[in-house]
């Protein structure tokens, strides 16, 4: 269960925090929220799909990991690949801020800890999130603008949603998987944007989605189904 406390500089001068990627530091993830202005580098790694949110009432952009619940097909214990520990130069905002989470108090901005985290370094390693005289270290700098863009982004996530939905761009798929050896699986529970329907649209929709700074994501979006071969590859991959 998290249990995220306020940050302060008092409490938490001696906190260091893993910064690395593995199943027991909580990586062993299918997925993560991506938000829009990130697509452009997800793409190049990652299906970019969309899931229903809790309520059911919108959608949620997410970069795929794996093919199945639990499976995250980056997780690279050899470190062979661009991150500690995953395979590949870049991850979601929503993976690097962890385990950071951004509060509110009225109009402010405020950066929680989850002291429960496995990433909490009890062992005196990991990155430090304060400078000796309670400055906050060029990590925890980091930590505090990755926080603000994930905010800023949920928003636009909204927006995209919204706008998806109100075109009728979205469409549930399966994806079959048949691996090297005969083994098969569906991946299923996701959407995906309709390619004809979005060419399908007048010229002024067009214009205004390209107006409101979603019509980009939204094809960056598309380019990255061609990564659900690669996951495919991956796990074909990791089984021999």
């Amino acid at each position: 269960m998290p249990r995220p406390v306020l940050l302060d500089n008092h409490s938490h001068a001696q906190l260091r925090v893993h910064t690395g990627h593995s199943a027991a530091l909580g990586s062993q993830l299918m997925h993560a929220l991506a938000v829009p202005d990130e697509f452009r580098s997800l793409q190049a790694h990652y299906p970019i799909v969309f899931q229903k949110t809790a309520d059911g009432t919108q959608f949620q952009p997410v970069a795929l990991f794996g093919l199945q619940e639990g499976e995250n097909l980056f997780l690279d214990p050899k470190n062979q690949g661009g991150l500690k520990g995953w395979d590949a130069h870049t991850v979601p905002l929503s993976i690097e801020r962890q385990p950071f989470l951004i509060g509110t108090d009225g109009e402010q901005l405020l950066v929680h800890i989850d002291l429960d985290s496995p990433r909490i370094a009890s062992d005196g390693t990991g990155q430090p999130l304060f400078l000796p005289h309670g400055g906050q270290t060029d990590y925890l700098e980091r930590i505090s603008s990755v926080l603000l863009a994930l905010h800023e982004g949920v928003a636009r996530s909204q927006a995209l949603s919204a706008a998806l939905q109100a075109h009728q761009l979205l469409e549930s798929f399966v994806f079959d998987v048949e691996l090297n050896d005969g083994s098969q699986g569906r991946l299923s529970g996701f959407y995906t944007i309709n390619e004809e329907r979005l060419q399908a649209l007048p010229g002024a929709a067009l214009e205004a989605l390209n107006r409101d700074g979603l019509l980009l994501p939204i094809y960056m979006a598309l380019a990255s189904l061609a990564r659900l071969r690669d996951l495919v590859e991956r796990r074909n991959q990791q089984s021999t």
